[in-house]
């Protein structure tokens, strides 16, 4: 199992953020987690990185405990991919790519030719290699998130964490990303994601885990976990999951049906 999370629980002081969270993900599963703003995703995120020690229970990556891993170990590990911004320094898409290496240089050393050579088919892998040497202020959202993506995958850690990976693209940007995204889970890597969008879950997860509260409300696999009154409650809108057929494919799909219900 790549990921267990066992009756975690997190505390900003006395004040309670995250209680009794049980859920796993294996190799080859993309995990979607759902909520409304400030329901505690990503201080859920933070404690699976390893950036908060939880008040109770536990997290194991890979059979490992995060508790017990230093930074470079936790990076060998599991690697996290945040949304795509401008970026303040316009390094290359290459020299993005290759920061994913600091967890295998020591302080002083350079990346050699074969680090390179990795990074760059990494990027041809994920269909950017082309762009190697394109300032990363000069591409377009996705092609800058999926340099991330591949800076993420040099680190040869098998669990990546994305924390809203498309909230800043367009719909075919978002697209190109998640598509990527589902091919490196076909190829074994475990992918934990937050999302807003509840279609992007039926579209792309095998699992999902939708939080209020800071405790678990449902969680399994979409199709069986998302219905229109768990989504209502949720949400606080009235919602209903339809039924679609597109292009010989048949898939579930969520849509508002009211106002605030709370």
């Amino acid at each position: 199992m790549s990921i267990e999370i066992s009756g975690l629980g997190f505390s900003y002081g006395s004040t309670s953020v995250l209680h009794d969270i049980t859920f796993t993900a294996a190799d080859g599963d993309v995990a979607a987690v759902l909520g409304p703003n400030g329901v505690g995703k990503s201080t859920l995120f933070r404690c699976v990185l390893g950036f908060l020690a939880p008040s109770e229970g536990g997290i194991l990556v890979n059979g490992k405990d995060m508790r017990a891993l230093d930074r470079r170990a936790a990076a060998r590990e599991i690697a996290y991919i945040p949304q795509s911004c401008v970026p303040s320094f316009n390094y290359t898409l290459l020299e993005v790519v290759m920061m994913g290496l600091t967890n295998r240089l020591g302080v002083f050393d350079a990346p050699r030719p074969e680090h390179k050579a990795a990074a760059l088919e990494t990027m041809e892998s994920l269909g950017i290699a082309h762009l190697a040497h394109r300032e990363s202020g000069r591409v377009s959202g996705g092609e800058r998130q999926l340099a991330l993506l591949a800076r993420a995958m040099v680190q040869n850690a098998r669990v990546l964490v994305m924390d809203e990976p498309t909230a800043n693209l367009d719909c075919g940007n978002s697209a190109l990303v998640m598509e990527r995204v589902t091919a490196l889970a076909g190829e074994g890597f475990t992918v934990i994601f937050s999302t807003h969008d509840p279609n992007q879950a039926f579209r792309y997860a095998t699992r999902v885990l939708a939080l209020q509260g800071g405790g678990v409300l449902a969680m399994g696999e979409p199709e069986k976990a998302l219905t229109g009154e768990m989504l209502t409650k949720l949400y606080g809108v009235g919602m209903a999951v339809c039924p679609v057929t597109a292009a010989g494919k048949s898939f579930s799909v969520a849509v508002v049906t009211g106002g605030k219900t709370q």
